[in-house]
């Protein structure tokens, strides 16, 4: 039976640790992440919150990053889009769940955690992917783990990151959504201690999602680390 689960390990066992102890308010977007050959591993990475004079020297000195070239320039909202190669050391993390039959589903960072949404065709491959990744000595720890249909928050509600729940909610709980409003766009990113451009964009993603699925169409979007 397909297993999908979530699983977390910390940045300082994974990718950009450094990259994020350096830029701390740097937000994240993992794209895609794509296996080339036993060890390398290419994630396609929106980055916000940062210029690409400050980010490129820090992604260059970056131990977990082999390779980093920008593939967009001058989007309208300001990301920075980059290919990504990842050293041998991480890229095995991600070559272990390959190995065994897994897909990375999507990917994001909270408190200094990454948190990974994964699936598996059974449930077997999940353990024994698990079991290679903790042979290398990486500590990771299970948060969930269903089989397929009978999770729907799991498999649906978890289209929205964390980040993007816990805006939308505070939103919600801050009358953003009344009318008229009890609180203003600023207000409310002052309240998170985030940039006004990071929460709007938070805030659409997480519409965006879940008009998709009202209308039960795919919003377009796979879920995102910001």
């Amino acid at each position: 039976m397909t297993t999908i689960a979530e699983l977390s390990l910390s940045t300082t066992e994974f990718a950009l640790a450094e990259t994020f102890q350096q830029l701390p308010a740097l937000e994240v977007r993992v794209e895609s992440v794509v296996a080339e050959g036993p060890s390398r591993t290419v994630p396609l990475v929106w980055f916000s919150n940062v210029d690409r004079d400050d980010l490129e020297p820090v992604l260059e000195d970056d131990p977990t990053v082999a390779e980093h070239r920008q593939l967009l320039e001058n989007t309208a909202d300001g990301e920075l889009f980059y290919r990504l190669e990842y050293t041998e050391e991480v890229g095995s993390v991600c070559c272990c769940v390959y190995r065994h039959g897994g897909t990375v589903l999507d990917a994001h960072v909270s408190d200094g955690q990454w948190t990974l949404r994964l699936l598996f065709p059974h449930r077997e491959e999940l353990s024994s992917a698990v079991s290679a990744i903790e042979d290398r000595g990486v500590r990771i720890d299970v948060k969930r783990m269903v089989e397929a249909g009978q999770d729907e928050d799991l498999e649906t509600t978890a289209a929205l990151t964390e980040p993007q729940q816990e805006a939308i909610a505070e939103a919600y709980r801050q009358g953003y959504y009344d009318v008229p409003r009890e609180i203003s766009l600023e207000e409310l990113a002052n309240e998170l201690d985030i940039s006004h451009q990071a929460l709007s964009e938070r805030l659409r993603r997480a519409n965006r999602v879940l008009a998709g699925e009202q209308l039960d169409e795919p919003a377009g979007e796979m879920a995102t680390p910001d």
